[in-house]
């Protein structure tokens, strides 16, 4: 009964969904949205097991790295919590050779970054209509923390990755088949195109030419080729989910209900 009574509720909200996008009409319409309300319900629980295990996982880590660096600054005998403070650095950025310790003190900016968002979304503390205000609004604490912190931070990752990208590209466009020499030959015109650089080598072709503007070019291949192949992608992967959801609703894939047990 523990893995059958989940099959049949998934198999009934799954066909009811199913029947009241097609039939949006008494009774298959309010089950709908009596369905979705019940999902945002049960998402609530899900982002606080979610909180919960980022918490004990980084909580855990940041004890244990307290620990170790407590009785590394205790060897050799003196005054250990002066010894301790001077050695800091040395403790917090993984200088020690204990796997299970080491970088505690990210850790603990994860944690108080966590703790922060939450007390600042949970309590709505300045926010300028107060309680009943969206914590989304401007002016209050909680968009502070998310302009001032993490949309830098979020740039800051993303102009790392910038290396990455560039050193992928590298890899993957050296000319040495007939595709790889296509993807090569449109990656540098798209990226040419988006400079003035594109403009200028083209500006003296004749109007009739217009086609051949490296700009122009380079908006033809993200209008026709490159839109083509994505709506070929979201084909493909709105298939797989289709197939997906009918292995689910139908007791095909058992796999979220953990171990298969007899």
């Amino acid at each position: 009964m523990r893995r059958q009574v989940p099959l049949i509720i998934t198999l009934i909200v799954g066909a009811v969904l199913i029947i009241a996008a097609f039939i949006p009409h008494h009774p298959f319409g309010r089950l709908g949205e009596n369905f979705s309300l019940y999902f945002d319900i049960i998402a609530v629980f899900a982002f606080l097991l979610g909180g919960g295990n980022l918490v004990r996982i980084h909580g855990a880590r940041f004890l244990r790295g307290v620990r170790t660096s407590v009785q590394e600054a205790k060897k050799g005998g003196g005054f250990w919590p002066l010894k301790f403070l001077v050695e800091f650095p040395f403790f917090a950025f993984g200088g020690l050779e204990d796997k299970r310790g080491r970088d505690w003190f990210f850790s603990l900016i994860t944690l108080a970054g966590f703790f922060a968002m939450l007390y600042a979304g949970l309590f709505k503390i300045g926010n300028p209509d107060g309680w009943q205000g969206n914590v989304t609004q401007p002016g209050g604490l909680f968009q502070e923390f998310y302009q001032s912190m993490f949309n830098p931070l979020q740039a800051t990752m993303y102009a790392l990755l910038a290396f990455f990208v560039a050193s992928a590209s590298y890899r993957a466009f050296r000319a040495k088949t007939l595709e790889a020499t296509i993807l090569l030959a449109t990656a540098f015109i798209i990226l040419l195109g988006r400079t003035p650089a594109g403009t200028y080598a083209t500006d003296w072709l004749p109007s009739w030419l217009d086609f051949f503007h490296i700009p122009n070019l380079a908006n033809w291949i993200m209008a026709v080729p490159n839109l083509a192949g994505q709506r070929a992608i979201m084909i493909g992967i709105s298939l797989g989910v289709i197939a997906m959801s009918l292995r689910v609703i139908l007791g095909v894939e058992r796999t979220y209900l953990g171990a298969d047990e007899k």
